[in-house]
């Protein structure tokens, strides 16, 4: 990737993933680097190199680009320090998932981030608030009701990455900021989705396993079978019964909505094998009592295992297809052999026993924040 090759190679602080443009940024501002040597090192017109700096000094006014540039400004400020600790080899396709020892968001880690919190910000009526005040962002949705819906939390360092490379932008900076997914975050989400669904079927440079199956591309789990803007829980959601009330409330909604952001994180962790249809056939085994707590992957297995335990074969097929693969009701109906029409019944139900589930598990059972 051509993206800020040369000053990489000299600042081994900084990630991967910083846009060449911000490189370029903090080169002229925080080290007095020359625009015309920083143009010819990057293979450039020193008016291109110029341009990207005042973009950048106009993006300061944007609350997460500013905090990136800083917290970015002072790994290059250490790196450029005399006595600054020897480079380390660069990463690579087989670099660990993880964050390194220093706490730095990798790039890998930003994909996977990435890819769940632009997901929720597809999703009609959704944005990602954040304010100064708050040691992490949220994406809430809009509903009918007056309270919105929360829908995910977002590590501030995360946040800030996506706003320095435009994925989102916030048109009404305030007190709370309210930022939306850009042209720039779609295309990205899509190239990021395919990758992952390449590397999930054998398809990839390095084959990751993200779900533990033979074939995904058989048993349809890699793809969203959904469109990016709605989920089925939301689309089932705008029905009505013959009284006028919504066929499912709002918090059968927020049930199904954590159980799907618990799913999302579990396989968030380098090489995850759980097979979950294997899983419903053996709910009678011990183990998986679903009440970890904390915001990593093995916490949201153990809880997304704990509810599929409580719901049991059926209940918790449906809502494993429906809820976290985002099939829609027909095709999960004619997986399970059931008849037409018959599954938003028993998603509802399903939805109801989940619902129960997560109030006896209290803060344990909540979404992450």
């Amino acid at each position: 990737m051509r993206e800020g090759y040369a000053i990489k190679s000299d600042w081994q602080e900084v990630p991967s993933w910083v846009p060449e443009a911000a490189l370029h940024y903090l080169a002229h501002t925080e080290t007095g680097t020359p625009i015309r040597a920083l143009a010819r090192r990057a293979g450039r017109h020193a008016s291109t190199v110029m341009r990207q700096i005042r973009a950048f000094e106009t993006r300061r006014d944007d609350l997460l680009v500013d905090e990136a540039l800083r917290r970015l400004g002072q790994r290059v400020i250490h790196d450029t320090a005399p006595g600054s600790p020897a480079k380390e080899p660069p990463m690579t396709s087989q670099t660990n998932l993880s964050d390194p020892q220093d706490g730095t968001l990798t790039e890998n880690r930003l994909k996977s981030e990435a890819r769940r919190v632009l997901r929720r910000l597809c999703e009609t009526g959704s944005v990602l608030a954040v304010s100064a005040a708050m040691d992490k962002a949220i994406v809430v949705r809009g509903t009918t009701s007056d309270q919105p819906s929360r829908t995910a939390v977002v590590e501030r360092e995360v946040a800030e990455a996506l706003a320095l490379k435009g994925w989102i932008a916030c048109d009404h900076p305030g007190r709370i900021s309210r930022y939306h997914i850009t042209g720039a975050g779609r295309n990205a989400l899509g190239l990021m989705l395919a990758e992952a669904e390449n590397n999930a079927s054998g398809l990839g440079d390095a084959q990751i396993v993200m779900s533990g199956r033979d074939d995904p591309r058989e048993h349809g789990v890699s793809r969203v079978r959904y469109g990016l803007a709605e989920s089925p829980l939301i689309a089932l959601a705008r029905r009505r019964d013959k009284d006028g009330s919504r066929f499912l409330s709002s918090d059968l909604v927020r049930a199904g909505e954590r159980l799907r952001e618990d799913f999302e994180l579990a396989h968030m962790a380098p090489r995850v094998t759980q097979n979950w249809d294997h899983f419903l056939t053996h709910v009678d085994q011990p183990g998986g009592a679903g009440r970890a707590t904390g915001f990593g992957a093995e916490a949201a297995r153990a809880r997304v295992t704990g509810a599929l335990r409580d719901l049991g074969p059926g209940l918790g097929d449906v809502v494993l297809r429906c809820c976290c693969y985002l099939e829609g009701l027909e095709r999960a109906e004619k997986k399970m052999g059931w008849s037409a029409r018959s599954g938003k019944i028993v998603l509802r139900i399903a939805l109801q026993r989940l619902k129960r589930h997560y109030e006896g598990l209290g803060d344990a059972g909540g979404m992450m924040g």
